[in-house]
């Protein structure tokens, strides 16, 4: 598949030769209307510019480098097939996140022992002010605890506190209103501080 497994790298390395040889584009839409016309070589600098944003996402979903690295890779196949379904009407990192948003969720479905494993906190209490973001590097505890708090507001948790997301951008994202991503963050932020301060 075009950009999975071990070809990640030389993908890499061919987009950095091709960038050399053609002119690079002022902002990402050139490269997006290239892909569309069936250029591979002008989706490989929008893979490289979001990879990092989906892998985060989802290995702080899953707590699983392995799957998280699928589903990284699963998440640009798809948007590769799905790149003429791209309307303009949100930022391509945004559409890519929702792709990145939809594998998580169905490979939570089919897995969801993933989430199930470690229910047990370490002694040390982190508890994160309401209104703060949560550093990229999250701790222990946290991590812990986020697996004890219902998928959906962990997601809008994540992509709100960690990722720096506005509750618009989230409801374009997960296809919920703005209204329901802050009430899934609500829940979220007090679930994790009970958690936290047992």
């Amino acid at each position: 598949m075009l950009f999975s497994g071990p070809e990640t790298e030389s993908v890499r390395d061919s987009a950095d030769a091709s960038l050399g040889d053609a002119e690079t584009p002022h902002d990402e839409s050139e490269w997006i209307r290239r892909a569309q016309q069936g250029d591979v070589a002008a989706f490989e600098p929008l893979y490289r510019a979001h990879v990092g944003r989906v892998h985060a996402l989802c290995l702080r979903m899953l707590s699983d480098r392995g799957a998280a690295e699928e589903l990284t890779q699963d998440t640009f196949v798809r948007a590769w097939e799905r790149i003429q379904t791209f309307r303009w009407e949100a930022s391509f990192g945004t559409w890519v996140y929702r792709i990145a948003v939809n594998q998580v969720l169905s490979s939570r479905r089919a897995e969801r022992r993933l989430f199930d494993k470690l229910r047990e906190l370490a002694g040390r209490v982190v508890a994160p002010a309401a209104t703060d973001p949560i550093p990229a590097d999250l701790d222990l505890d946290l991590e812990r605890a986020l697996r004890q708090i219902p998928e959906r507001p962990r997601l809008v948790f994540l992509l709100h506190d960690v990722e720096g997301y506005k509750h618009a951008e989230i409801a374009e994202i997960m296809g919920l209103t703005s209204g329901t991503t802050k009430t899934h963050l609500h829940n979220a932020r007090k679930k994790l501080r009970g958690i936290l301060e047992r």
